[in-house]
């Protein structure tokens, strides 16, 4: 197995570490970014399904915050009823290496954790 360096760890590059971790963080965020990007546009009902457990209290707000922070962008469709989508802004779109590193991560942690691996 490679040895793998962490090149993190000046001042500067634990804070902006820690900035991103402060736009992310939380239980519901990346699961909320990983809805939008992996289908490109989501309305709110595709993304409560997709996100298991989340409330629409806290999918509202989390949308919100997002949206505060330009990663995404809320469009209102004049349908009947009204029809809400969610995309994912050009500066959301920056997130979808970190989105794919993420699952292939996970991915492979729950095989090492679970014991799938051979």
């Amino acid at each position: 197995m490679a040895d793998y360096i962490c090149h993190v760890g000046h001042k500067r590059e634990i804070m902006a570490v820690h900035d991103a971790m402060d736009v992310l963080s939380g239980k519901w965020k990346i699961s909320i970014i990983s809805s939008i990007c992996y289908y490109n546009q989501r309305r709110f009902s595709d993304i409560l399904t997709d996100v298991d457990g989340i409330s629409n209290k806290m999918l509202s707000k989390e949308l919100k915050e997002l949206e505060v922070n330009k990663l995404i962008k809320r469009t209102v469709l004049d349908t009947q009823p009204v029809t809400v989508q969610y995309n994912l802004t050009e500066y959301g779109l920056t997130l979808q290496t970190i989105i794919n590193n993420l699952a292939e991560w996970g991915i492979k942690h729950r095989e090492v954790i679970v014991g799938e691996r051979g």
